[in-house]
């Protein structure tokens, strides 16, 4: 968006909250003096609406003061739904106090004051309501590709890669990277994924122009100041929003910690997130989760079985060695979905591997039996990980495990993606499965490495399902 659109976007954000707060006094009227909640108004002290005008004025100016102050309309500053939410409680709760003391000073008997207290719940439920449902829509509509910002990032180091698989993950953000530039023009014409080099970081005038570019963000090194000062001078006269990204002293962003004290910024070093309790807690979620699962779908399981040992000849049960938790090797269980002696057989398709990368996948493959592209496509073939994580191999969320010959090719900054247990599930597998490249692969395994939660495992789950039903990317 650029700086004129996200002007006048936060100027209709404004004015829709003006008039919302407006309603929601004048609903606190209504349930006050028609629908007299709680307690009854006797005849003489009715007043019309108009009476209470200019409070629902007073109010309106008040709140979107101190939302102002709290920063809810900073556009710089994109908030979650959630923050949002707390800073117009926060805001609310302070202006209707205000105004209640204010009432006190003035016309002390005419006023119910009961009024200010529904107001104040009117206005958070209205206003709350309205950021939810706008963030839903928002987010249908950028998963679309619509009112999204167009970005350049500059820099494809481990701060640029960083940037990357967050915009990845969360594309209800609202970006939509065209490319990314570099200091070293051959790392800048290689593509990142769905991510496009384009080029050394000479030619961001000619990209802000070619492609319609929003917003910059730069994640150069300190050390390139002038660069990044050039570059920055370069976009103001472009008019596009330009960002920095520190890279706090070549650290991964992920190990930092910035907190602040009255202003002043405060930066350390954070724990990896799926290490000590997390980790026993992660643990703990996985053995119970995986013994319901194989219990409520024993008979699924079985009849799976006798199904593939019907169809065709070979073992039922497929087993494959996979690189685990800190490179560790183990055997992964999965229902066998090919005829026997697949494996073989992969180097003659070899000119038809449709994925990216150290990865081998086909949409059609004529190794698969009709059974095993129903089992594939519905992902029952992956059931029997389930043993493999009460095991310890697997967890049920994670990253995808890789085979061996995947992991000899792997640049170093894939690595990270073996300091958990693989998943059954993951963030990978939600956002795209087989439909995504190797390098977005990673990108989304390493994003969940660093930002793990229960949380997000729980919203991983939940995605899974509506995936696994429409069978999205599953080949």
């Amino acid at each position: 968006m650029s700086l004129k659109k996200a002007h006048w976007f936060t100027v209709a954000r404004v004015a829709a909250d003006a008039v919302l707060i407006n309603i929601a006094f004048f609903v606190a009227y209504l349930a006050r003096y028609r629908l007299q909640w709680f307690r009854p108004v006797e005849e003489e002290f009715l007043v019309p609406y108009h009476v209470y005008f200019p409070n629902s004025l007073t109010l309106t100016l008040l709140l979107l003061f101190l939302y102002w102050a709290e920063g809810l309309y900073a556009s710089s500053r994109p908030q979650r739904w959630f923050n949002e939410i707390y800073i117009i409680f926060r805001g609310t709760v302070t202006g209707v106090a205000a105004l209640y003391i204010l009432s006190l000073l003035y016309r002390p008997v005419l006023y119910s004051r009961l009024i200010f207290a529904y107001a104040g719940i009117a206005v958070v439920m209205f206003l709350a309501t309205a950021r939810v449902l706008g963030k839903v829509v928002e987010s249908q509509r950028r998963r679309r590709g619509y009112g999204v910002q167009r970005v350049v990032i500059v820099g494809a180091g481990e701060t640029g890669r960083a940037i990357m698989r967050n915009i990845v993950a969360q594309p209800e953000l609202g970006y939509q990277v065209v490319g990314f530039l570099d200091d070293k023009p051959e790392r800048g014409s290689r593509d990142l994924g769905r991510f496009k080099g384009l080029g050394g970081t000479d030619r961001i005038a000619d990209v802000i122009r070619e492609h319609k570019v929003d917003a910059v963000i730069i994640t150069l090194p300190w050390l390139y100041h002038r660069k990044i000062l050039s570059i920055m001078a370069q976009c103001e006269r472009a008019q596009v929003n330009v960002r920095i990204v520190p890279d706090l002293f070549q650290m991964s962003l992920s190990k930092v910690d910035v907190d602040d004290l009255n202003g002043i910024p405060l930066i350390g070093i954070k724990s990896v997130s799926i290490s000590g309790w997390n980790l026993a807690l992660k643990r703990a979620m996985d053995v119970v989760f995986a013994t319901l699962v194989l219990l409520l779908l024993s008979p699924v399981m079985l009849l799976t079985a006798l199904l593939i040992r019907l169809e065709s000849a070979g073992p039922v049960i497929f087993k494959q060695i996979r690189v685990g938790r800190g490179g560790r090797l183990f055997t992964l269980y999965k229902f066998r979905s090919m005829r026997e002696g697949a494996e073989q057989e992969q180097g003659f398709l070899a000119d038809r591997n449709e994925a990216t990368g150290p990865l081998f996948k086909m949409r059609d493959d004529p190794r698969c039996t009709r059974l095993g592209r129903f089992l594939r496509r519905t992902s029952l073939d992956e059931l029997p990980q389930f043993f493999n994580v009460l095991k310890g191999d697997m967890s049920v969320i994670g990253p995808r495990p890789a085979l061996p010959s995947e992991v000899e090719h792997y640049q170093e900054w894939h690595k990270k993606r073996l300091e958990t247990w693989p998943g059954i599930t993951g963030q990978w597998q939600v956002s795209g499965r087989s439909d995504l490249s190797f390098e977005e692969m990673v990108l989304l395994d390493v994003y969940y490495i660093e930002n793990w939660s229960p949380w997000l495992d729980l919203r991983i789950a939940l995605k899974t399902i509506p995936t696994l039903i429409l069978g999205t990317g599953a080949y």
